[in-house]
């Protein structure tokens, strides 16, 4: 596999859309975190993965950029169709980087090399080219400019890093951290790994990455064939001339494809999106991906390839509109990878979508702590075990999971938890106040609550109490938490609160959360 791969190709086309100067550095900003930058970011301190308001006070002068995936997949076609010129079987695996089979070329050339300069003298753009076997060794020898010979790919990988294997869009960033705080910090450590124990304890993601570390195929060799009938061909009448028009059809089509796909349990991994114009002019182009395509991905990549298509410089555009889409899944894996969760329908990662990309809008206006999403953590009391995360970052555990937190209240957690507690009131049989002794017993079994001063409930139920965080060293009135079942009324139905008291004299009762 021959792989040439344009470095940092999202920023070279944001800048030159923009008119920044090549010298300058930049960033393409993606929910707030750096998605790609150049090399004179790079040598001010500015890396992928970091926030902005950090990469700006590394790089004050830096400009900044924001994704945009149709622009960088509507630039890369003239890069695609001049490889395309050469070589026969060309497949974009994303803007910026693209495949092809290197063997019939490289003998037409002459040899390897001589194609490499073939390709370096037609491409419009500065590229960097590797031949490996696979997509992944190619990859990585396109980004270091080298040939790996045949049945070398695995010395060849052996000492890279094991974050290599984190490649855009492969999402395996939780992987790659796992792997470094076991100690596997290259990937010929991880392939050096027996598969089975390596299954056991990662999984089918891990098995992948494993493959990939041992200089393998992303997947074993041999394919199921895609029947025939998976095909999608579509006629439109009128015919297609805008990118508007065809990004709104490609859903639809989008959606059909992959739903024939589900239909016999396969899922595309490499997509040929082919087009016929009103004069009979044949384009087509072939999309490798990673993962199995879903709706949303299929749309993606049919309206880039629309903008590549119709948007082209002069001379290099279609003469007419196109009358007739055609749909191909070049190659199928089994389905299982897009199982779809049990209450949610088949739209679920298009609405995903839609809402991650009204938060980064959101996120624009107000800033990135615009948009919070809560994550449960450790602690003792519930509402010290929600922290609110901006958008975008990592949504990762900030203590061990493995901690014990002494004193925390036992499960279940409340529902919902008060930002503010109520003021309430525990009585006993009596109609005495209940209070928390020094040893953290309640003087009298609950057997009434009233609160915020109204109707007071009859107790049916009660658990604890359990010391409050901290109050076991913390001088002051002793404080505790107990679990409460109220009675329903006529038109009230039973309740399970969670109150807290402070004092055994004239003891201080607040709710904090109601059960569901």
């Amino acid at each position: 596999m021959l792989v040439l791969w344009c470095p940092d190709w999202p920023v070279v086309v944001a800048a030159a859309v923009s008119g920044v100067a090549v010298t300058a550095p930049a960033a393409v900003i993606s929910a707030n975190r750096v998605a790609a930058c150049n090399a004179v970011a790079r040598r001010s301190g500015v890396r992928r993965g970091m926030r902005r308001r950090e990469a700006e006070s590394n790089c004050p002068e830096l400009a900044v950029f924001p994704a945009d995936d149709g622009r960088d997949a509507r630039l890369f076609e003239a890069v695609a169709r001049a490889v395309e010129a050469l070589v026969v079987g060309v497949e974009v695996v994303r803007p910026g980087l693209v495949a092809v089979p290197v063997a019939g070329a490289a003998s037409y050339f002459g040899g390897e090399h001589a194609l490499v300069e073939r390709l370096l003298d037609e491409v419009p753009v500065e590229c960097q080219v590797g031949v490996a076997e696979g997509l992944f060794a190619a990859t990585l020898a396109a980004r270091c400019g080298q040939f790996v010979e045949p049945g070398r790919a695995a010395d060849f990988l052996a000492p890279l890093p094991v974050t290599e294997l984190d490649q855009p869009g492969a999402d395996r960033a939780e992987l790659v951290d796992l792997l470094r705080r076991l100690g596997l910090k290259t990937l010929g450590a991880f392939a050096a790994l027996p598969e089975r124990d390596v299954v056991n304890r990662f999984g089918a993601d891990g098995l992948l990455a494993h493959r990939l570390a041992r200089g393998l195929s992303e997947r074993p060799p041999l394919r199921r064939r895609p029947p025939p009938e998976l095909t999608l061909v579509e006629e439109f009448d009128p015919v297609v001339e805008r990118v508007d028009v065809a990004a709104f059809l490609a859903k639809g089509l989008a959606a059909r494809f992959c739903a024939g796909l589900a239909a016999h349990g396969l899922a595309c991994t490499r997509l040929g999106i082919h087009a016929v114009t009103e004069d009979g002019e044949h384009l087509g182009r072939v999309w490798r991906c990673a993962e199995p395509l879903t709706p949303g991905g299929v749309a993606d990549r049919v309206r880039w390839q629309f903008e590549g298509w119709l948007r082209a410089a002069p001379g290099e555009r279609p003469t007419s509109g196109v009358v007739r889409l055609r749909l191909e899944p070049e190659e199928t894996v089994e389905g299982r990878s897009l199982q779809l969760d049990l209450w949610r329908n088949g739209g679920s990662a298009e609405d995903d979508e839609r809402a991650a990309r009204a938060f980064v809008r959101v996120q624009g206006l107000l800033g990135p702590d615009g948009v919070l999403t809560p994550v449960l953590d450790g602690g003792r009391d519930p509402a010290g075990r929600v922290r609110l995360v901006p958008w975008g970052d990592p949504r990762e555990r900030t203590t061990p999971p493995d901690a014990t937190w002494p004193g925390r209240l036992p499960s279940p957690s409340p529902a919902t938890v008060l930002d503010r507690p109520v003021p309430a009131q525990v009585f006993d049989a009596q109609g005495r106040p209940v209070g928390v002794t020094d040893r953290f017993q309640v003087t009298a079994p609950p057997h009434r609550l009233t609160i915020a001063g109204g109707a007071g409930r009859d107790v049916v139920g009660w658990a604890g109490p359990w010391p409050a965080a901290g109050d076991r060293r913390r001088p002051g009135p002793p404080r505790a938490r107990l679990q409460l079942v109220l009675a329903g009324g006529t038109d009230e139905p039973p309740e399970a609160v969670l109150v807290h008291c402070a004092g055994l004299e004239n003891p201080l009762w607040t709710v904090e959360g109601v059960y569901d």
